[in-house]
């Protein structure tokens, strides 16, 4: 939580409108609804709340998936409508996930007004913002916008990175009024730029010119078989395996039994394939055909492309998890990145530099706790090696 001081100097520092503020600070049923006409309840997750198992402040708590291979919907109103128009739409909070997640959605949607016992995967989204991760291959932050135009919803064209470990990650999402989005994690640039050239909301300005075609006479093969080179005559001689010359008849083998002795065959080094020409530059080549461009006439510019959010009115949480154990927190929706940039620094950013300490000591702890049990383990094969030695120097007494 802020202190009043903290919150006086933000105050004076930035400038904008929190529609959401979410902290957890006395839990979350009173705020948020679970999607009870979603899934049959044995399918559906249940949430926690708690700090986790590394932590600065056990009282800085979050809420946590804690069911493996369960739906999870919960979903909260804002404090009013939100519509980005000429101004920046924030979305950012807080990922931990502390089960070494191999396969789940930790992502968050912002929303049209819904009913939100039925928000589910169907439901409609303005965004959607987050990681994303199933196995090795798999792997992705989220950045999707609904653009009803096109009536689709539409991700960046190219992956942006997520973070895997078990410690929290904050993310941000900001998209401006001057059509540019960028994504951070921790407060770092991950990717950035416009929404025009990273998203397939616009037809393309140019496209190819439908009266136009490539010649037929068109040459695009750069080499082609030498004429002259003419295989030889001896080529097909040679086979592809041969006797093994160092091979040698068995002492036991017996031609009345095991009939005529063959050595075995082996790769003949002297075989080189089936012949084919060699290929040279063709004296016809024209280079690739190129298709000529022409402007698009279905082309047309979207001077709102920046406003994905028009009367937003809900937040929430539709995912499935494998192996459950994430922790969300401090979330926020507002229309300024200095506030929502402040926020993070006074409020996610120092949590993070605690529980790396909670961690660390719990990883040094376990270092420690496994090197004295191989130690023990050590000790013990010895003094089993020991007692066998004397069991034996007993018996040769004996003898």
């Amino acid at each position: 939580m802020y202190s009043f001081a903290g919150l006086l100097m933000l105050a004076s520092a930035v400038s904008g409108k929190f529609y959401l503020k979410e902290q957890f600070t006395d839990g979350w049923k009173a705020r948020w609804t679970e999607s009870s006409d979603w899934k049959p309840a044995a399918e559906m997750g249940e949430w926690g709340w708690t700090a986790g198992e590394h932590h600065g402040d056990v009282e800085d708590k979050g809420i946590k998936t804690m069911n493996d291979a369960r739906f999870y919907g919960l979903s909260a109103p804002l404090s009013e409508s939100f519509t980005n128009k000429d101004k920046e739409m924030v979305i950012q909070f807080t990922v931990k996930h502390e089960q070494n997640i191999d396969c789940g959605g930790a992502y968050i949607k912002l929303l049209p007004d819904m009913d939100q016992s039925k928000f589910s995967g169907d439901t409609p989204y303005q965004v959607m913002f987050g990681p994303d991760i199933c196995g090795p291959s798999n792997r992705r932050t989220h950045v999707i916008f609904n653009y009803p135009p096109r009536n689709d919803n539409l991700l960046v064209k190219n992956e942006v990175k997520v973070e895997t470990d078990v410690l929290t990650h904050v993310y941000s999402l900001v998209v401006k009024p001057d059509g540019t989005y960028e994504v951070f994690i921790d407060l770092e640039s991950v990717r950035s730029g416009k929404l025009e050239e990273d998203f397939d909301f616009l037809l393309p300005k140019e496209i190819k010119d439908p009266a136009v075609s490539k010649p037929s006479d068109w040459v695009d093969a750069k080499k082609i078989p030498d004429p002259e080179d003419i295989k030889p005559a001896d080529w097909d001689d040679i086979p592809e395996k041969i006797p093994d010359p160092d091979a040698a008849k068995p002492d036991d083998w017996d031609e009345d039994e095991d009939g005529e002795y063959e050595p075995p065959m082996i790769p003949n080094p002297d075989y080189q394939g089936e012949w084919s020409p060699k290929m040279i530059d063709n004296p016809d080549y024209k280079g690739e055909w190129e298709h000529p461009m022409i402007p698009n006439p279905d082309y047309e510019y979207d001077e709102n492309l920046y406003q994905r959010v028009t009367d937003a009115t809900h937040v929430g949480f539709e995912l499935w998890q494998v192996k459950a154990g994430t922790i969300f927190d401090d979330i926020v929706v507002t229309d300024s990145w200095a506030e929502a940039k402040a926020f993070a620094e006074e409020v996610s950013m120092p949590k993070k530099k605690g529980e790396k300490e909670s961690f660390d000591e719990a990883e040094e702890e376990k270092k420690k706790k496994e090197e004295e049990e191989r130690a023990a383990r050590e000790a013990e094969e010895a003094e089993d090696e020991d007692e066998e030695e004397e069991e034996e120097d007993e018996g040769n007494d004996e003898l």
